[in-house]
């Protein structure tokens, strides 16, 4: 059994808008599993962090730079660092939301580099209920910003007519069920309450899934009475879309889609994966609202993608960072429980005879979710 003696934990060099970093308090409680950390010069300094409040005198903490930190035996970062798994030396244990199905181009490299990875996503129990999740802020956040333009349009979330919002939600997994809830409470709670104060009409949500999608004359029926379409797909196959571009034209001019999958484009796979609804662009936390005249939607769609046929489209790659903190907050909290089994077990003995929680990490390494 050979078990990681150091962590590192890099910044996130992504988007500006992403300020998620794992919180003083869990970096503590990972610095009293292994005997080293590393922590990546100007880590959660657009959170506004300090070094002090990271060390909190602890002599195991150490700071240094990015490569330093990706040079330790194992290596925790939220999104997966696409452009520095060359950074990694062989053996590295490297846990990230790495999204095994919707990017399979990036398993090729982990074999070929050596990397013992284990994909955030994929850490499920017994019941195949994922454990490293904030399915919660993905829907709430994407309907909030959904709810936001519709304001816009209609003051006081009030149609011409007087009649409920209309919702569609496509998929009833652990992000519809969400879903449905905020979409009922107008994607804001606080929104929610004056809105009954006012005595305003509400609104409707309609969730429907694989039974009715596979039949196109009922779908379009529904699209052309919705407001918001929201997409909170788990495909079984990602090269087939739930809704191709061209019914896109049967929605209202008004309407707002919401894309809470955010799959990504990969054609040249094999086979290639294509997002839940054709033809949308993909957004993330500096630009996540795109208007059908955006000169941003064509750079985010792959070509030869049908794209002809727009609505406003909301989509973030990140949907829970809007509230960074209390994302961070929330993974910690799911993550604590998880790590000391890791850090006791080692990676190569995980194992699915073990315990609960040594189960559950064995279904997220590369080897587990192949064999599964």
């Amino acid at each position: 059994m050979t078990s990681p003696k150091s962590i590192g934990f890099p910044r996130m060099e992504l988007e500006a808008g992403e300020k998620r970093v794992f919180l003083p308090d869990f970096i503590q409680r990972m610095a009293e599993l292994g005997e080293s950390m590393v922590i990546e010069e100007g880590y959660g300094s657009r959170s506004g962090f300090d070094k002090a409040e990271y060390r909190q005198g602890n002599p195991k903490i150490s700071y240094g730079t990015r490569q330093d930190a990706f040079e330790q035996d194992l290596v925790l970062i939220l999104r997966s660092p696409d452009d520095d798994f060359e950074r990694m030396k062989p053996g590295t244990i490297l846990m990230s939301m790495l999204h095994y199905p919707t990017h399979p181009n990036r398993i090729p490299i982990f074999k070929k580099m050596g990397l013992k990875t284990i994909s955030l996503d994929n850490i499920v129990n017994d019941n195949d209920v994922r454990l490293v999740e904030n399915m919660r802020a993905v829907a709430w956040n994407g309907l909030e910003v959904a709810f936001d333009l519709l304001e816009e349009r209609w003051p006081g979330l009030v149609r011409p007519d007087s009649k409920p919002i209309r919702v569609l939600q496509l998929g009833t997994g652990m992000v519809g069920r969400h879903v449905v809830d905020a979409a009922v409470h107008l994607g804001n709670v606080e929104r929610n309450n004056k809105h009954i104060e006012r005595g305003g009409p509400g609104a409707v949500c309609r969730a429907v899934g694989r039974n009715l999608t596979n039949h196109p004359d009922e779908v379009l029926s529904l699209l052309n009475k919705t407001d918001i379409l929201v997409d909170a797909t788990q495909r079984r196959n990602p090269a087939q879309p739930v809704i191709p571009n061209t019914w896109i034209k049967h929605l209202p001019e008004h309407t707002i889609v919401v894309d809470l999958s955010v799959d990504p484009y990969l054609p040249e796979t094999d086979p290639p994966v294509v997002r839940g609804i054709e033809g949308i662009p993909k957004g993330d936390l500096n630009q996540y609202v795109f208007h059908p005249d955006d000169p941003n939607w064509e750079a985010t769609v792959a070509p030869g993608v049908p794209a002809e046929h727009r609505r406003t489209t909301v989509s973030c790659y990140s949907w829970p960072g809007f509230h960074p903190e209390a994302c961070m907050t929330h993974y910690g909290q799911q993550l604590n429980p998880m790590m000391p089994v890791l850090f006791a077990k080692g990676y190569d003995d995980l194992s699915l005879k073990g315990s609960y929680f040594e189960r559950a990490l064995y279904r997220a390494t590369l080897r587990g979710w192949e064999n599964g």
